[in-house]
């Protein structure tokens, strides 16, 4: 009579973490998608408040400053408390924050709104992975990771659709006002769906008290490097502001070293890094997302700039790199579950190393169904190296740590993405600038000569990204996985 009793829980279990993930996936979407969408109404936000649009960045910078310092703390406090709690919390906080942010009467009562959205999308998103990790069995880690990672990507591409459709017959308001119908179903969802016992497994082997210290210097440490990597106030890179910045970000890092180093209950376990699988596979995320988001902040400029494409088919374009990175999520998922997480990696990053450098040879008269081709593959490239890899990162680690390091996982994504924006808009600039062309880049295919120079340093910085790639596949060809959280 056990058998099917036996197979009786394992339909049960199985019905319950489809349902789980679709309460937390639903979350992903959302707040993504919000992210993206925030881009396309940038410019309708710059004129109802009549700020120029770098004043009006502010509202992408503030959201991206309050998300990178608190996923840290925020993962860590989950482990502590709950991480249905902290994301049930969060999912409250962002829906009110897109009510503020909508009916915001100034532009700095709107960036208030968006850093109190901001706290709740972080709270939130520090949780989710650790989460949907821990309502999937250890053998099915990949297709957990590689759903989790397909709900991203179509966040984030819909994000720029859904906007632009609504823009069109409805003000830049109604964008975060619309936001509450998905947000209410997730937050009843959460509420009725997740379990406290099974989503925050492991997490009861958690001794000692929150490490406050370790938060406070953690977050202004994320605030630091970001701001000065940005540069927002577009100041010279030679100059005090970001020297300053560069020796604060150095002496933050060093006494938040030291203050983890000594306590018995860190916010972020240092000595994890002893494990070489850990270590070599957390360096690999953060090169290789400094390549994939070079294409991804450089591809729009070429596009619309220099091949004088429209928004429309841009954004059509860039809709393949979702689309290639949601169908490989998947797949190689599900694939490296059976076959081990190396071989997706490996391919992933050999591919976006080939895709870097093909895209460093493309131009302005390049055909647009190669350059489509090789676009859709590079998006194939991201997420067949991505999701094995947050796989073999999770998988080194005890269930303990399952929550803090879903949110470092997160954390060293938007450090690589920052990182590679930030070089690859220096070297771009920068080149243009050494052949006499410091102009804004509306003007690219305007003045003769300026479409060169941009050319010279879009090679350029595509071949920065081949070497990210290349990098990146030496360290996950070092990497063999450790099943340290095998067992739950």
């Amino acid at each position: 009579m056990s058998a099917p009793t036996d197979q009786a829980q394992v339909d049960l279990d199985d019905g319950y973490k489809w349902r789980a993930f679709f309460a937390i996936a639903l979350s992903f979407f959302t707040m993504v998608m919000t992210m993206s969408m925030v881009f396309v109404a940038l410019s309708a936000i710059a004129d109802d408040f009549g700020v120029s649009l770098r004043s009006a960045s502010w509202v992408v910078i503030s959201e991206a400053l309050v998300i990178s310092a608190l996923l840290l703390p925020m993962g860590r406090f989950a482990d502590i408390v709950g991480r249905k709690k902290i994301h049930m919390t969060g999912l409250a906080i962002f829906g009110v924050g897109a009510v503020f942010t909508a009916l915001a009467p100034t532009f700095w009562a709107l960036i208030l709104a968006r850093v109190f959205m901001a706290t709740g999308n972080a709270m939130s998103q520090s949780v989710g992975t650790a989460m949907v990790v821990a309502i999937f069995p250890a053998a099915e880690r990949g297709k957990a990771i590689g759903s989790q990672t397909t709900a991203v990507s179509v966040g984030g591409a819909s994000g720029p659709i859904v906007a632009g459709l609504l823009l069109e017959v409805l003000p830049w308001e109604a964008l975060f006002l619309l936001l509450l119908v998905p947000i209410s179903i997730a937050f009843v969802a959460a509420h009725f769906l997740l379990d406290e016992e099974r989503v925050s497994a492991g997490s009861d082997q958690i001794e000692g008290s929150f490490d406050w210290g370790g938060a406070i210097m953690s977050g202004l440490m994320v605030v630091v490097v970001v701001l000065t990597i940005n540069n927002p106030l577009g100041v010279s890179w030679l100059s005090p502001v970001i020297g300053g910045g560069v020796i604060l970000a150095v002496g933050l890092l060093t006494s938040f070293i030291r203050w983890e180093l000594r306590r018995d209950d860190p916010m972020l376990q240092l000595r994890l890094f002893k494990i070489q699988t850990f270590r070599l596979a957390v360096g690999t995320r953060l090169l290789g997302f400094m390549g994939s988001t070079t294409t991804r902040f450089l591809l729009p400029i070429f596009l619309i700039s220099l091949r004088g494409m429209s928004e429309g088919a841009a954004g059509g374009l860039l809709f393949l790199i979702s689309l290639g990175m949601g169908i490989s999520a998947q797949s190689s998922g599900r694939w490296s579950d059976r076959i081990g997480t190396r071989p997706f990696a490996i391919t992933g990053l050999g591919l976006l190393a080939a895709t870097g450098l093909a895209m460093g040879f493309m131009t302005a008269s390049t055909n647009t169904w190669l350059l489509a081709v090789v676009v859709f593959i590079s998006g194939l490239a991201n997420g067949m190296w991505n999701v094995p890899n947050n796989s073999t990162i999770l998988g080194s680690v005890p269930p303990a740590d399952l929550g803090v390091i879903g949110a470092f996982t997160n954390l060293t994504r938007t450090l690589g993405n920052v990182f590679g924006q930030a070089i690859a808009s220096t070297v771009v600039v920068g080149v243009m600038v050494s052949q006499g062309f410091d102009i804004p880049l509306k003007d690219i295919d305007d003045l003769p000569g300026a479409d060169s120079a941009f050319t010279d340093g879009w090679r350029v910085a595509h071949f920065l990204l081949t070497g990210y790639a290349l990098a990146a596949l030496a360290l996950a060809i070092r990497t063999k996985p450790a099943e340290i959280n095998a067992e739950r």
